[in-house]
């Protein structure tokens, strides 16, 4: 049994935005201490020379909360 009930536009943009977050910045992580890995190369350049391994850190952190309040949106539009 599955759910038609569609998705609004607001959950389907932070579930993208929380991929893009989580995987850009684990992928950053992985080419910072493995050098092999580079998925995603274009989030280099938000990293701030010097603090990359932070600016990942934070852009995962940052990509979980997106997820999570776009989960808690979609579920508020089903109640």
């Amino acid at each position: 049994m599955t759910s038609t009930t569609p998705k609004s536009p607001l959950a389907t943009v932070t579930g993208v935005l929380c991929f893009v977050l989580v995987v850009g910045g684990a992928s950053g992580l992985l080419h910072e201490w493995l050098g092999w890995i580079h998925f995603m190369g274009f989030v280099r350049f938000l990293a701030p020379d010097g603090y990359e391994i932070y600016s990942y850190l934070v852009m995962i952190a940052l990509g979980l909360a997106v997820g999570a309040a776009g989960d808690t949106l979609s579920r508020r539009g089903r109640g």
